[in-house]
């Protein structure tokens, strides 16, 4: 059982702080125009990264969604190229190729994200399987959405993961919502975490809101596929704030009501969290306000960075790009 101690709690918050401060910086930055690429907020849903990726190390990989920036930045990314990225320049994590929706950062385990929905689990299994037949004690975890499990690749993926026993961590993040499709309206039943149990795996519901929770379910998961004991499924209900796509929020669009996105800001993985070790003397509102100013410093600095960094050259689309003739 994971150990939840002081320094592992701050740790948490503060890990769901510098996600909710890095993109509420690109909602401030989006309309002017510099960052081009579509960005997907995960304002709202910060606790599944930071509780999950807190027992990850920089051999363990994972692989993300379009809406990624959360996991990478729990999983340790620097926060310059990471920046730089979402402005197109060269010095990007992925040269500036990749934008928001296909992030790249090998030396932090980050193997990437894709927009196709369901495909990063197809990509994690296929990193568990080749950690399996090279004998290595690395975990491999893959985030995605309730939407993902409409896909084919979901059962495949579990399938395969729970035959061969793979060192494979499942993670969905259930915020009711494929685009603008509720979740009611596409599956029958209400527990995404009930399918592990017809692939022979460990699946667990948790509220997505509750970063201690997910803190231990996660822990208890990535040991058992560190130590051989295959794959488990962890569901993590939460909410996203902003829209699908863009820094506006849904209800602008008629998407959702107004009156359901108040009633999830109103549990706030962070707010309640903070509250929660503020009143039992975890930390004080001093050390919180400093790491906050030093969150928001090293945010700054990476926005200086990529705005002040060159575009890539032209001949650079030629680069990393593989072909053969037949």
């Amino acid at each position: 059982m994971a150990t939840l101690t002081p320094q592992t709690k701050k740790e948490l918050l503060f890990t769901m702080l510098k996600i909710r401060r890095f993109e509420e910086k690109i909602t401030d930055l989006y309309p002017e125009q510099q960052m081009k690429t579509p960005v997907h907020l995960c304002i709202g849903q910060e606790a599944s990264a930071a509780g999950v990726c807190a027992h990850l190390t920089k051999d363990d990989y994972i692989f993300s969604t379009h809406r990624n920036h959360g996991h990478f930045i729990a999983k340790g990314i620097d926060v310059k190229p990471f920046m730089a990225e979402l402005y197109g320049k060269a010095a990007g994590c992925s040269r500036g190729k990749g934008g928001s929706m296909h992030i790249v950062s090998l030396p932090e385990g980050i193997f990437g994200a894709s927009a196709i929905v369901g495909a990063g689990m197809a990509l994690g299994v296929g990193a568990a399987l080749a950690i399996k037949m090279k004998k290595e004690k690395r975990v491999t975890v893959t985030f995605f959405g309730d939407g993902a499990v409409d896909e084919g690749t979901f059962h495949e993926s579990l399938n395969f993961a729970s035959l061969k026993k793979l060192a494979v961590v499942f993670v969905c993040e259930n915020n009711f919502y494929a685009t603008n499709s509720p979740q009611s309206a596409r599956q029958s039943q209400d527990n995404i975490s009930l399918r592990a149990g017809g692939y022979g795996m460990p699946g667990v519901q948790l509220d997505g809101n509750d970063v201690e929770s997910i803190y231990r379910a996660a822990g208890q998961a990535i040991e058992a596929a560190r130590s051989g004991k295959g794959p488990a499924l962890i569901e993590c209900r939460t909410y996203r704030w902003r829209g699908h796509v863009g820094p506006e929020c849904d209800y602008e669009k008629g998407c959702r009501s107004k009156e359901e996105l108040a009633e999830w800001m109103e549990k706030c993985p962070i707010a309640g969290y903070k509250e929660e070790l503020l009143k039992n003397k975890v930390i004080t509102p001093a050390e919180y306000e400093t790491r906050m100013q030093e969150i928001d410093r090293q945010i700054n600095a990476a926005v200086a960075f990529a705005k002040e960094s060159p575009f890539p050259d032209a001949g650079e689309i030629f680069r990393d790009v593989y072909y053969g003739t037949v």
